[in-house]
C-alpha cells in the first residue's frame, strides 16, 4: 500500500502545555517547585546595564587627553543628567571657558587619558518575565526562571509577527470561511483576542489596532496588507519583536485562506474564555510557531488529552489543503494514492494523490503540495 507523510501543524483540544519562561541573563527567580502562578505573575527579574554613550571631550575642550581627568566637573561613578555641564576648560587669564554638557542621562563610568574620550551608562533596564498562561510552577531554572504547566487548548498557527498578549476570546465571523472585514470590529472587543475566519482585511487590522485588540486571530491575510501593517517589507526567519501594538496570527497562510473548520470551532466553542497568544515565528533551525493557548485547569476533563496533529500520513479519506497554484488553498479529501509517479504539465515526474475538491470536482496534484488539516 503506498504511503506518504507531510508535516503539519498542532491542534489540540486539550493537553498537558508547558511553557519556559527563562530572562535573557541571570537574575532573581520569584517563584518556588509548586507554586500556582497567573499569566500577569512575575516569574523572574533582573537588569540589564544600561546603554553607553561616548562623548569626544577632549576635542570638544580643545585640550590633550592627559589634561582632560583634571577638567572634569563630575567625577567617575557620579551621576549627571541630560544636559548639565560635566566638564570646563580653563580658558584663558580665567575668560572664555568652554563648557561640555552630557549628551545623555547616566553615571560616568570611565574618563580616557589616552584617548580622550568620555563613557556615559545609562540607567539600567528592568527586565521582566512572567508566566504567560496560569498554571503550575514544574520546575525552577536557577536564576533564570521557571517551567509552567498547565492543562489547556492549544492551536498552532503558520505564521504570526508581534509578541504575548492575553485577553478573552472574541467571535468576529460566523464561519471559517467568512473574511474579517472592518464592521465586523466592535468596540467591545477592546483588549480581547478577535478570532476570524478567512482572510482579515487591511481596514480591520486598522480598526482593532485603533479600538486597542490584543491580538487577531485568522487564517489568512494578503502580505501587502501585512507590508502596509508593519510599514516594511519583513524579511527575516524571525518575528515576534516587531513593536505593532497588535499580534497577528495565520493559521493557514497567506491569501483567501479559509482557517481549518476544527481550528474554528475550537476557538469558537471558548469565546469568553481568557487566552494567551504568542505571533513569534521562526521557520529555519529551531522551527517556532505562533501559538493560542486557551487554559482549562478550572474545566474538568470529560476525556483524555484529546490533540490532533495535522502532521502525519497522508492516506484515503485524510482531508488536505492544497498548497500550490493552481488550486492554492482548496480543501478536499484523498480519494487516490497512485503507487506510480506520474507526468507533471511540468513535463518531469513525481508522486501525485487524487483531491475530491469541497467544493465538488477531483484534481490531482504532487503529493509535496499539499498538506494534512484538522477537519
Amino acid at each position: 500500500m503506498a504511503k506518504a507523510y507531510t508535516p503539519g501543524l498542532r491542534v489540540s483540544a486539550r493537553c498537558m502545555y508547558r511553557t519556559r519562561r527563562a530572562l535573557p541573563t541571570a537574575g532573581t527567580v520569584q517563584v518556588a517547585l509548586g507554586d500556582r502562578v497567573q499569566g500577569a505573575t512575575v516569574i523572574a527579574f533582573t537588569h540589564l546595564e544600561g546603554d553607553v554613550t561616548p562623548m569626544k571631550v577632549a576635542s570638544l575642550l580643545a585640550c590633550t587627553p592627559k589634561d582632560l581627568p583634571g577638567l572634569m566637573l563630575k567625577k567617575i561613578g557620579e551621576t549627571v543628567s541630560a544636559g548639565e555641564v560635566m566638564a570646563r576648560s580653563k580658558g584663558m587669564f580665567g575668560l572664555m571657558k568652554t563648557d561640555v554638557k552630557a549628551a545623555a542621562a547616566g553615571t560616568i563610568e570611565s574618563v580616557s587619558d589616552s584617548s580622550g574620550m568620555v563613557f556615559l551608562r545609562g540607567a539600567p533596564q528592568p527586565i521582566e518575565i512572567v508566566a504567560h498562561v496560569p498554571g503550575r510552577v514544574v520546575e525552577v531554572l536557577a536564576s533564570e526562571g521557571a517551567v509552567i504547566e498547565t492543562s489547556a487548548a492549544l492551536v498552532q498557527g503558520i505564521f504570526g509577527v508581534g509578541g504575548e498578549a492575553r485577553g478573552a476570546i472574541a467571535l468576529a465571523c460566523r464561519a471559517a470561511d467568512e473574511e474579517l472585514h472592518e464592521d465586523l470590529i466592535r468596540p467591545e472587543m477592546k483588549g480581547c483576542v478577535v478570532i476570524g475566519g478567512a482572510r482579515m482585511t487591511a481596514a480591520a487590522i486598522a480598526k482593532a489596532k485603533l479600538i486597542g485588540v490584543a491580538a487577531i486571530v485568522s487564517g489568512g491575510m494578503d502580505d501587502a496588507d501585512l507590508r502596509d501593517f508593519l510599514g516594511y517589507d519583513l524579511g527575516v526567519a524571525i518575528t515576534g519583536s516587531e513593536k505593532c501594538g497588535l499580534t497577528l496570527i495565520l493559521t493557514e497562510g497567506f491569501g483567501e485562506i479559509a482557517m481549518a473548520r476544527r481550528t474554528f470551532d475550537l476557538l469558537a466553542g471558548h469565546q469568553g474564555r481568557e487566552c494567551s497568544v504568542n505571533g513569534a515565528t521562526q521557520i529555519r533551525a529551531g522551527v517556532m510557531r505562533p501559538e493560542i493557548v486557551v487554559p482549562l485547569d478550572d474545566v474538568p476533563s470529560s476525556t483524555s488529552e484529546n490533540t490532533h496533529d495535522s502532521g502525519g500520513e497522508l492516506a484515503v479519506g485524510v482531508a488536505v489543503r492544497i498548497i500550490r497554484d493552481p488550486h492554492f488553498g482548496l480543501i478536499g479529501a484523498i480519494t487516490a494514492l497512485p503507487e506510480k509517479p506520474a507526468m507533471l504539465d511540468s513535463g518531469g515526474k513525481a508522486r501525485v494523490l487524487e483531491v475530491t475538491l469541497e467544493r465538488g470536482g477531483t484534481v490531482t496534484v504532487p503529493r509535496a503540495n499539499v498538506e494534512r488539516i484538522a477537519t
